[in-house]
């Protein structure tokens, strides 16, 4: 289900999104919108998740950041 609502834009925003949905990046303002959306609540909460960590278990030490990097291949 979707629901239609009206928001406010400044000028340059609403250039750009019709300027990508004109060249293809996006299907329409509205999805454009709706992914850009999606993806801040998603880092919101992730963001809140790393907080939480941190609360609770404190900053990684640079043991476990030579893990990860070792990890990663950097």
């Amino acid at each position: 289900m979707t629901t239609k609502i009206a928001v406010s834009l400044p000028d340059e925003q609403v250039r750009a999104a019709k300027r990508a949905v004109s060249q293809g990046a996006a299907a329409s303002v509205s999805a454009l919108v709706s992914d850009a959306l999606a993806d801040k609540l998603q880092r919101d909460s992730l963001a809140a998740i790393v907080a939480d960590l941190l609360a609770d278990h404190g900053s990684p030490s640079e043991a476990d950041y030579a893990w990860a990097r070792g990890a990663l291949g950097l």
